[in-house]
């Protein structure tokens, strides 16, 4: 796979725009889109340091889920999340897509986003617990996978459960000047084979296997 670098951020833009609505995981409401950039920008105070997780990349995961919409009109399919977290992904995912399983690896995590969702009733949303590495072969194939997690390298369960025609879009380890780092990675899956694409840099939690 012959990566094609991009920098900079896409003309297309994010969750505002787009005719679904937006959640907003400090109430009970589904908020219109015309208040989704300042939800999707919001830092909801839900993470815990204790996880590493930060709650303020609510921005960068609104960007990574128009990535993985690709700019295509209506609902996608059938979309895999590796790495639930607080959950506030995975409850614009699943606004998004006809289905989504959202899978992670620390207990901890799993119970909190399972509170956080559990008033909203998304019936199309499916929290798993468990090793994010291995995908979820059970829901495959996906139209979409996005990663909240970076590895050195793409794992092949996830590019197996990657319908054709479908995308990943995930943090991965890239080597520079200054060092290692974490560039987001676009792949897009066709009949003829994987193309991957290099984005901007970014900065994500370590990809692990295994549960905790």
């Amino acid at each position: 796979m012959n990566p094609v670098v991009h920098h900079g951020p896409p003309s297309t833009p994010v969750i505002p725009t787009m005719s679904q609505p937006a959640i907003d995981l400090r109430s009970d409401t589904v908020t219109r889109p015309t208040d989704a950039m300042r939800v999707a920008m919001a830092a909801a105070p839900v993470g815990d340091d204790q996880y590493g997780e930060d709650p303020s990349t609510n921005r960068l995961q609104a960007r990574m889920a128009e990535l993985l919409r690709n700019g295509a009109p209506g609902q996608l399919g059938r979309v895999l999340e590796i790495g639930t977290g607080c959950g506030y992904q995975a409850a614009v995912l699943s606004l998004l897509a006809a289905e989504v399983y959202s899978i992670e690896r620390l207990r901890g995590l799993h119970d909190r986003a399972r509170e956080n969702l559990r008033h909203l009733r998304l019936r199309n949303l499916h929290l798993l617990f468990g090793d994010g590495m291995a995908g979820y072969a059970k829901g495959a194939p996906y139209a979409g996978i996005i990663a909240a997690a970076g590895g050195e390298a793409v794992p092949p369960a996830w590019i197996e459960q990657l319908a054709i025609g479908g995308r990943l879009v995930a943090p991965i380890v890239t080597a520079g000047v200054g060092g290692s780092g974490q560039a987001l990675l676009v792949i897009d899956r066709t009949a003829a084979g994987v193309k991957q694409t290099i984005l901007e840099a970014v900065h994500f939690v370590p990809l692990k296997s295994g549960v905790a």
